[in-house]
């Protein structure tokens, strides 16, 4: 089940990136508008079957709860601004593979909090990371106006990876509908706020703007992040974010597409290195929970 939910959820974020390059390059529709609509109608869509199955469970949501789901929700808001916008001013390609270092930085803030991670990590971690460089390529920063795309999508990286680390605290005690809905709620309360200081519309645009903001909602909202949201139960928050590294082969690819967007010329090269990572970062951590288990096992039975 977490097998088909992690490709599924691929799939959804791997979308996100043509979806909103196409929707910002052919309508009137804003960075904000497009964050704030797919963040309203999840809370809203996510809503339903808790109101309707268990009424109750937002009224027990704890403050320690309330607190970690609103750090979450701040930080995918800010995620949401920074990478949609750097889509306006880098490729595709590049965007999705700054703005998927967030595991990078998950794995820095975990080192600063004391986590002491086994080598195969720390090598699966740089191999995937070499494949993100050798996706980018050398056309990173080619011009002023790319170099400030790239910049927004590192930035949401670091937001992004905030967001999974909040997320995967609020989700140890907390349903995925619950979650999901207080979550996205409040994201689209706080970038309702930035399009107002910012002047960005939210509304008033053509029937193309809208349904590209449908079609992002559904597939990278209610199906990418949801999907995710729902992994980070049973998964650790680097696993979760390792496999989310596999949107930038599949943003790429969809770009050259539907989008005609010319592909890194690593890009192959990359896909490869990511994979190869991936594996070896699944195999350091099973290595590591089975250490784990056995020294628990070996402390039941005691010394005597």
């Amino acid at each position: 089940m977490n097998f088909f939910l992690a490709a599924l959820g691929v799939l959804g974020v791997a979308s996100s990136g043509p979806l909103i390059a196409a929707t910002l390059g052919a309508t009137s529709v804003s960075a904000l508008a497009i964050a704030f609509w797919r963040n309203a109608i999840g809370a809203a869509v996510m809503a339903g079957p808790v109101l309707v199955r268990q009424p109750r469970q937002f009224g027990r949501v704890t403050g320690s709860e309330f607190r970690w789901s609103l750090a979450a929700a701040v930080a995918l808001a800010l995620h949401f601004a920074c990478f949609i916008t750097s889509l306006q001013l880098t490729s595709v390609a590049a965007a999705t593979a700054l703005v998927c270092l967030q595991s990078g930085w998950i794995a820095v803030f975990q080192l600063f909090r004391g986590v002491r991670h086994r080598w195969q990590v720390l090598a699966g971690l740089g191999l995937a990371f070499g494949g993100v460089v050798a996706i980018t390529g050398f056309d990173m920063g080619s011009s002023p106006q790319a170099l400030v795309g790239d910049l927004l999508a590192v930035a949401g990286g670091v937001l992004a990876g905030i967001y999974t680390l909040a997320g995967g605290k609020a989700r140890q005690t907390m349903g995925t509908g619950v979650y999901t809905t207080l979550c996205y709620g409040m994201c689209a309360a706080v970038v309702a706020v930035l399009a107002l200081a910012t002047g960005q519309p939210l509304a008033g645009f053509d029937a193309t703007g809208w349904l590209g903001i449908l079609a992002i909602t559904v597939c990278a909202q209610l199906v990418g992040h949801t999907a995710f949201n729902h992994l980070l139960a049973t998964m650790s928050p680097l696993l979760v974010s390792m496999i989310i590294l596999l949107e930038i082969p599949g943003a790429a690819l969809l770009a050259a597409a539907f989008l005609g967007e010319t592909l890194p010329a690593g890009t192959y090269a990359g896909l490869g290195m990511i994979l190869v990572g991936l594996a070896v970062v699944v195999m350091g951590q099973r290595r590591s929970r089975a250490v784990r288990r056995s020294a628990a096992r070996l402390a039941e039975l005691g010394t005597d």
